[in-house]
């Protein structure tokens, strides 16, 4: 991933152990079908993320990569407000993220109108892109609409132009699947019932550096031997698993798997060398 612009996708993760709450906010990089986890925050809260919250998180990642290596931010309908969206203008942060459907936003005469209303009669899967900017809490930014088979609105505002913003919305999804791989999926983190608010740090900080080695493996294995593709077009298993399994057949084969959890160390030493310098 070295060089060039990323999307990044922020999220919020949350359970509740016992009497604690368990509050994660994440930055990640979107990368071949995931995110690959930069940057967290234990929130002291329950709920969700304020402006300073993001804003820090975006702060580390520039001061380590730089602000040009940010394509843009992609964001639910918890990562919006006057502030936030503020800060990433003048910030000339690109971004796309969806807003709730009873916002308020302007028409084509500047009038104030319900932001759902601008996007009446779209039959399932149909798009539309409204021509020009828009105010939203005070900000011009671009609006594209899409009606959800389930008959829902999603509504991305950004500061491109609108035509890819649905699709390019669309990979946010991708920290979701990285929360799968934390949780159920993978590591099934929530197993582990931790509470205290410094061990779980630790622990996030190595489920990471986990992930990131599986999902390597995973692009290193699936070079070798591609993984087959299924009649409905998807991988029969995520670079992630690919790489899991690997890694878990050769550490419990150990004695016979030499050569290939040796291959795997050099994999880890190569993500870790960069964090470490």
């Amino acid at each position: 991933m070295a060089g060039g612009q990323w999307y990044l996708s922020m999220d919020r993760t949350n359970g509740r152990w016992g009497k604690s709450d368990i509050n994660i906010l994440m930055l990640g990089i979107v990368f071949k079908g995931t995110a690959i986890p930069i940057y967290w925050m234990l929130l002291v809260k329950r709920g969700n993320s304020d402006t300073q919250e993001r804003m820090a998180l975006i702060q580390m990642f520039i001061d380590h990569f730089g602000k040009d290596c940010i394509k843009g931010v992609l964001a639910d309908r918890e990562f919006v407000g006057k502030d936030w969206f503020g800060w990433l203008l003048k910030e000339k942060i690109s971004f796309h993220i969806r807003i709730k459907n009873n916002t308020i936003t302007t028409n084509a005469k500047g009038l104030k109108v319900d932001i759902d209303a601008l996007f009446y009669g779209l039959k399932s899967n149909e798009q539309r892109c409204l021509k020009g900017r828009r105010f939203v809490w005070g900000h011009l930014v671009y609006l594209a609409g899409l009606r959800l088979v389930d008959g829902e609105l999603l509504i991305v505002a950004t500061t491109e132009l609108p035509e890819t913003a649905i699709a390019t919305y669309g990979l946010r999804w991708e920290i979701e699947c990285l929360f799968g791989c934390f949780k159920g999926r993978g590591f099934n983190f929530e197993d582990t019932h931790i509470t205290d608010k410094a061990r779980i740090k630790k622990l996030v900080a190595l489920l990471a550096i986990a992930f990131t080695w599986a999902h390597r493996t995973g692009e290193w294995q699936n070079e070798k031997k591609p993984i087959k593709i299924k009649k409905h077009g998807r991988p029969a298993v995520s670079l992630f698993r690919y790489g899991l399994d690997f890694l878990c057949d050769s550490i419990v084969r150990l004695a016979f798997k030499t050569n290939h959890f040796q291959q795997a160390l050099k994999i880890l030493n190569s993500i870790l060398s960069p964090v470490c310098s």
